[in-house]
């Protein structure tokens, strides 16, 4: 039992940072993305002997998995406000903090497929067909859908200068 909760240990110190990142890429928002990984590691940890040496992509499917789910049961529950509302208190925001917001601005901008598009394709560095096998669809299909983001992310006004617009091209045939 120790041996199981040593490796398990050692594979979300290994990659919990990357899918946590991958999470809020998926969620748009910090503290959502910690509750996925974090209910997806738990599910993970209860079948972790039954994994056959691919934890991590298990792990990203069960991201993708329950980030599907929660968008399903939030386009009942909540309602979607164009403003922002006024934050008490004044911030010091940092470039990298001004950034990041930027790009996590631009991809709530996305459709949920565009969306994990993008992040299995440009931020986890998956090939067209990887993506593909992990979203179950055609790899035709994420070249269109990897366009398209790509087209949506380009013209959005959160990545306008002074944030860099040398987005990846769509012709990767990683």
């Amino acid at each position: 039992m120790a041996d199981r909760s040593d490796e398990f240990d050692a594979f979300v110190s290994a990659c919990g940072p990357r899918l946590l990142r991958a999470a809020q890429l998926l969620t748009g928002d910090r503290h959502r993305a910690e509750d996925l990984l974090q209910d997806v590691l738990a599910r993970t940890y209860v079948r972790w002997s039954r994994l056959d040496g691919a934890p991590e992509a298990y792990v990203r499917r069960g991201l993708l998995n329950g980030q599907r789910s929660w968008w399903r049961s939030r386009a009942s529950t909540e309602v979607i406000s164009a403003a922002v509302p006024d934050r008490a208190g004044s911030y010091d925001l940092s470039a990298d903090t001004v950034a990041q917001d930027a790009v996590l601005r631009a991809m709530a901008g996305l459709t949920r497929r565009e969306r994990s598009v993008v992040v299995l394709r440009f931020w986890l560095d998956l090939s067209e067909a990887a993506t593909a096998a992990e979203l179950g669809i055609a790899p035709g299909t994420v070249k269109s859908t990897t366009s398209r983001a790509l087209t949506r992310l380009r013209a959005s006004p959160h990545l306008a200068p002074p944030f860099p617009t040398d987005l990846p091209t769509t012709r990767s045939t990683r």
